[in-house]
């Protein structure tokens, strides 16, 4: 797995991009900064294409279901790791995932 930066693209289940803003900048890699635990979380997505008289589109990823590393710390916050899964606001409620389609890097990775 690899860790994820600010540069990475995470989308939701129909492709709407997630705003990406790291909250620590002190570790980077290439210049970005690594994305550590809840940067992912309550975040804007923007062009959701999931949209029609009953359906609400994704605007805001809500909490992380799995990706936070169990070994590495950046100060007290666990890293980002590339296996990203959490759940949107969009419809139908409760199953719409965001994930990572791009880590942002390709250097540096984890097991945990």
């Amino acid at each position: 797995m690899r860790w994820v930066t600010a540069a990475a693209v995470i989308t939701c289940g129909h492709d709407g991009r997630v705003k990406n803003k790291p909250s620590q900048g002190w570790v980077t890699i290439g210049g970005v900064p690594v994305l550590v635990a809840a940067d992912p979380e309550g975040r804007t997505i923007t062009a959701c294409p999931n949209a029609g008289p009953t359906m609400k589109p994704c605007a805001t990823t809500l909490r992380v279901a799995k990706g936070y590393s169990t070994w590495l710390t950046i100060g007290t916050h666990r890293i980002v790791l590339d296996n990203l899964d959490g759940l949107t606001d969009g419809t139908v409620p409760g199953t719409i995932h965001y994930q990572v389609r791009q880590s942002g890097q390709a250097y540096v990775g984890a097991d945990r």
